[in-house]
């Protein structure tokens, strides 16, 4: 399918004081929006993420799930793409007060290797 670059509008909300995060993405130029909800389990100290997409009109399963070390949240799921099996892994880097970085993977071997196949750059508008 080839690379290529389009911009979206996040909108991002918190509660349970910080403990859970809501955000809706909309990108008029691909014809979709997505949502996902962040939860984090205070008995394990883990988060985790669950993505819904306009087109599908579900709540997608399983959530990736990790935490932030050093600075960069890694979260992992066991998922399919295509039908396919795959390792799924979110991460988040580059956090400042205005601005992070994104990434999805997929690993078809174990996690020895892996096809980052979506970044997303976050900007903080006024």
């Amino acid at each position: 399918m080839g690379d290529f670059e389009f911009a979206g509008v996040s909108e991002a909300r918190s509660f349970f004081d910080g403990a859970g995060s809501f955000d809706e993405m909309r990108c008029p130029s691909r014809g979709f929006s997505g949502s996902s909800v962040r939860i984090l389990n205070p008995a394990t100290g883990l988060w985790s993420i669950y993505w819904m997409h306009s087109a599908r009109g579900v709540l997608e399963l399983p959530p990736v799930v990790g935490r932030f070390t050093g600075g960069v949240g890694e979260f992992h799921a066991d998922d399919t793409d295509e039908g396919r099996p795959v390792r799924c892994r979110f991460l988040w880097s580059a956090v400042t007060a205005g601005s992070c970085r994104w990434e999805q993977a997929f690993s078809t071997d174990g996690e020895r290797t892996w096809e980052t196949n979506w970044i997303m750059e976050f900007r903080r508008t006024a």
